[in-house]
């Protein structure tokens, strides 16, 4: 018997259709993932369901019964509840009063403490957590906080629970529990709605797969009958192996940065490398080895207490983000949301925040040549948004997209990536992996940083590793395996290959 039946949905937002005539079923009980690249329309159809949106055209029956939801609120009282990618809470208020917004226990107009906090106690014992309803929500980690927000949906109630790349901010251990968590729920009948681009966890979790690509249904089916390959190809259209790009960087060209002895506290110490053009210089490690404080000292952002960089071949004072701009070094950061966009501000203003001074004309903004470069920014990185869209609104793909179309209008000819790829999907993975191939293949140097040893490995010509903020190896391309690789950033190879 289907759970939820989705028929003809469509829903579309200025500028963009986001869903068009997307129909399915989900299996009640089941664990129904729902996958495709970012902007494929899969937090929108999760956002539907939940009451968030309303669809412009379909409807959705829950258990045979035509819905249509006018909020949350709506959604929750017939039993369906979504656990959101981006955790929203009041952090100045506890887990209770937060557990129990909307519906406080009052007595004279005055909140009874003692019914929330027991309130809040049970909803957190329907899920096995332990937290304590008394502390503050923003003493809580992540893992805690969604942790409050199952529980708020399970003791509401909801028999259909829509969780939207719920490990995104997780590390392993956390998501292991998530992960028991999931499959407790079935247990008891839940019907999950998986929403991520993670093939491990959907191969893992998931009984069936719908895949959208463009707003479009392209096919739900069980998941034994997709393999990663078959999924992916599904997903954006073209196969595996044209996952990663040819790579470039073959042929380096002349020296554009060197770092010698840098050092910064316990950060790291002694990192001495250099970088050329048209190369594209891989940095593993491990959590903690240094390798995205390397960066930032080299932006600017943290300046290293000891050592010297040089920029083509001149000895360089890099002890702003502004010196190393002028000195045409662009940065993509880890955390895109928190040091790489302003979320309120529109996607083509973002696109060009670092180049300002370039189109203004006696102190006034040139919009007309501001347009036309941005417009040419988002043709070339296949920005699925117009230039007026917000930033926020945007999926994470798009979103990292103009974090690198800054720099591609500074015409920074040396580029750090720090996980460049983090928290996108296949599709927008494939394009950016193609955009730092092309790059390096222009002549700019590259500085790639990523938890992902298989781009790494695809994308780099050569790498450096750190353990413990020092540089302790460095492996060619022909020579490079994940074996090899891990067993030098975790300290267990025979011998350590000599750094560079």
């Amino acid at each position: 018997m289907a759970a939820i039946s989705f028929s003809h949905i469509t829903k579309r937002f200025p500028g963009a259709l986001a869903l068009s005539n997307v129909s399915f079923d989900v299996r009640a009980g089941s664990c129904h993932a729902v996958c495709g690249e970012n902007g494929a329309g899969k937090s929108t159809l999760g956002k539907i369901l939940a009451g968030l949106q309303r669809p412009d055209d379909g409807e959705i029956q829950l258990e045979g019964r035509p819905a249509r939801f006018d909020s949350p609120r709506d959604a929750l009282a017939s039993g369906v509840a979504m656990v959101h990618q981006e955790l929203a809470f009041c952090e100045n208020l506890t887990v209770a009063e937060n557990l129990c917004l909307g519906k406080l226990p009052r007595r004279f107009g005055f909140v009874r403490r003692d019914v929330t906090h027991s309130r809040a106690k049970e909803l957190l014992a329907t899920i096995g957590a332990t937290i304590d309803p008394s502390r503050p929500m923003d003493t809580l980690t992540v893992a805690e906080q969604q942790l409050v927000q199952i529980a708020g949906a399970v003791g509401a109630g909801a028999r259909v629970i829509v969780f939207d790349e719920p490990t995104s901010s997780l590390g392993g251990d956390d998501a292991e529990r998530l992960f028991t968590l999931i499959g407790e729920l079935q247990a008891r009948g839940v019907t999950i709605i998986y929403v991520s681009h993670r093939m491990m966890e959907i191969h893992r979790l998931c009984d069936e797969i719908t895949v959208l690509r463009d707003g479009q249904h392209v096919v739900t089916r069980p998941a034994n009958e997709l393999d990663e390959g078959a999924l992916i190809q599904l997903m954006i259209g073209r196969r595996l192996e044209q996952y990663f790009p040819t790579a470039a960087g073959e042929e380096r060209g002349e020296e554009r940065l060197r770092v010698e002895g840098l050092a910064r506290g316990a950060a790291f110490s002694g990192v001495s490398f250099t970088l050329h053009a048209g190369e594209v210089l891989g940095l593993a490690g491990l959590i903690g080895a240094g390798r995205s404080e390397i960066a930032q000292s080299i932006f600017g952002l943290e300046p290293a207490t000891h050592g010297t960089v040089w920029v083509r071949g001149v000895r360089a004072a890099i002890r702003s983000a502004r010196d190393a701009v002028r000195l045409r070094i662009g940065f993509v950061p880890e955390d895109r949301k928190k040091q790489g966009l302003v979320l309120s501000m529109r996607t083509g203003e973002n696109s060009t925040l670092p180049t300002l001074p370039l189109f203004a004309r006696m102190g006034w903004i040139d919009r007309t040549r501001e347009s036309g470069v941005i417009q040419q920014l988002f043709e070339r990185l296949r920005v699925r948004a117009t230039p007026q869209a917000v930033t926020a609104e945007l999926s994470g793909g798009n979103q990292q997209k103009i974090v690198m179309a800054k720099w591609l209008a500074a015409d920074c000819d040396i580029l750090i990536l720090d996980e460049p790829t983090r928290g996108v999907d296949v599709g927008a993975k494939a394009e950016l992996h193609a955009w730092i191939d092309e790059l390096a293949s222009r002549g700019c140097a590259v500085l790639l940083i990523s938890s992902e040893l298989p781009e790494l490995i695809n994308l780099s010509t050569r790498i450096l590793v750190l353990r413990n903020g020092r540089v302790v190896g460095e492996v060619s391309r022909s020579d490079v395996t994940q074996e090899g690789l891990l067993r030098l950033m975790t300290g267990t190879a025979a011998t350590a290959l000599p750094a560079a």
